[in-house]
């Protein structure tokens, strides 16, 4: 069998304590708008297929998908500190995943955090020097809430974690060129971000594109993470559906990909 494609995060591999990486919609088995890595429980696909898709990424990973851990994802700002008591929670049945958890953070080598996306923003943090991991999931109204500078928060609080240390790398989602937004979203980012305005550029239709990338990006860096720590892995989701699931360019029938990151 052909090994899946997977979207490597350089910066938090290469430390050596940690793998990282995000799945794209090839190498699968499902069919239909599912068509064809879909791992989302939540989307409509066979059940069977998302765990036998979820089984050839633990394989190729070598993690079971057993130890696989994954929230509920509720578009909030919850952050769950996972233990290995956790393990397996939402890798095989969506009702069983951590309810009410937008990002989850763990210091417990083996587990896999997972996070699922079609769009939004999946991030994937890594404190080499406390040994720390996070998933993050941030679609428009998560960024608003700054999911991910609550990830970088409980990083420090429970674990010691300075942001100075911490890699991030933010995956494949949504950007400016296909994300058109009206007041709806404009006006609570310019309410929560000084200077929130830069994340979006107005159209001839009088509404506005988007880049939830960069807004999160600048969260992790008014979070204290060093912009030299931050890269950008994949592209823009609605651009390239046939690499990517897209929520919005599949009219909200579609299957979703993976930000996975284990400590060693």
């Amino acid at each position: 069998m052909k090994p899946i494609p997977l979207i490597e995060a350089p910066s938090i591999n290469q430390t050596g304590i940690a793998r990282g990486c995000f799945t794209t919609r090839l190498g699968g088995v499902s069919t239909g708008v599912w068509d064809s890595l879909n791992l989302g429980l939540h989307v409509g696909d066979e059940r069977e297929n998302v765990v036998a898709n979820r089984t050839l990424v633990a394989e190729q990973l070598d993690v079971p998908l057993e130890m696989w851990v994954c929230g509920e994802q509720v578009h909030g700002n919850r952050v769950t500190v996972v233990e290995q008591d956790d393990k397996g929670k939402g890798a095989y049945f969506y009702e069983q995943s951590l309810p009410g958890t937008d990002a989850l953070v763990s210091h417990q080598p083996g587990l896999m955090l997972a996070t699922f996306a079609a769009d939004c923003v999946p991030m994937l943090l890594l404190d080499p020097v406390n040994t720390v991991i996070a998933a993050v999931h941030a679609g428009w109204k998560g960024t608003v809430k700054q999911v991910a500078g609550e990830a970088v928060k409980t990083m420090g609080e429970r674990f010691g974690s300075r942001p100075q240390d911490i890699l991030a790398a933010i995956g494949p989602s949504i950007d400016r060129c296909c994300y058109e937004v009206d007041q709806q979203v404009f006006l609570p980012f310019i309410e929560e971000f000084s200077g929130g305005e830069r994340f979006f550029t107005a159209n001839e239709r009088h509404r506005w594109q988007l880049s939830l990338p960069e807004a999160n990006r600048q969260i992790l860096i008014d979070s204290g993470l060093l912009p030299e720590h931050i890269e950008r892995v994949g592209g823009c989701t609605a651009c390239d559906t046939e690499t990517y699931f897209s929520h919005r360019a599949e009219n909200g029938k579609t299957g979703r990909l993976a930000g996975l990151i284990v400590l060693r």
